[in-house]
């Protein structure tokens, strides 16, 4: 598909090209000269919406607030660090 550059030097990205892609009004076209062409990346604006929830899928813990949830999280925290995967050097 061609397009033609408008007088402002705005171009078109085509309706199946932005529904594969998922962008939609709002958000931001990056773009950067790639040698003899143009690339355009598209980053969505921030949300708004709360993530409450959505990890749920992803297991069947479920752990209510206070001290059983505090414990939860100690141990957690726990297991990761004891991988080396969350520690940070200190300065000598």
């Amino acid at each position: 598909m061609a397009y033609t550059v408008g007088p402002k030097g705005q171009v078109v990205i085509a309706k199946e090209i932005r529904d594969k892609l998922g962008v939609a009004p709002g958000w931001v076209a990056l773009q950067r000269l790639a040698g003899d062409h143009a690339e355009v990346y598209f980053a969505p604006p921030p949300h708004r919406r709360s993530l409450k929830g959505s990890l749920t899928r992803f297991t069947k813990v479920k752990v209510a607030p206070g001290r059983e949830w505090d414990e939860a999280r100690r141990t957690a925290w726990a297991a990761e660090s004891g991988r080396g995967v969350y520690r940070r050097s200190r300065p000598k």
